[in-house]
């Protein structure tokens, strides 16, 4: 029987190793009062098969992309024609803006909020 002193965490460099990771964060995407979990990579526009369906006219079909790279989280504009803003700024297209928790992103007239927790 081990003792208390013999716990995977306490002593054994796997224990150690362990108690170094970080817990993953949820990160959502919220939206009007839906929000989507993204995991590795979310699509936005009015196209049915998007990840995110806006049904803003000013939106197009294919309009943002979300994507994880490594330990980040970033927004492209995916050649859209109206443009996306994050916090206000237009972005441009086919370049990469990492986003931060609480930032606000704009497809047309549709609001959507990059959430970590």
């Amino acid at each position: 029987m081990a003792g208390d002193d013999e716990t995977i965490i306490g002593n054994s460099n796997l224990g150690e190793r362990l108690g170094k990771l970080r817990k993953s964060e949820s990160v959502y995407l919220h939206h009007g009062r839906r929000r989507t979990r993204v995991i590795e990579r979310i699509v936005i526009g009015r196209a049915r098969e998007c990840d995110i369906v806006v049904t803003d006219k000013l939106a197009s079909r294919h309009h943002a992309e979300v994507q994880k790279i490594r330990n980040a989280y970033y927004i492209t504009d995916c050649s859209s024609t109206n443009g996306v803003l994050v916090n206000g700024k237009r972005i441009e297209p086919g370049t990469y803006v990492r986003l931060r928790a609480t930032d606000t992103i704009t497809i047309g007239r549709t609001e959507l909020r990059f959430v970590v927790g």
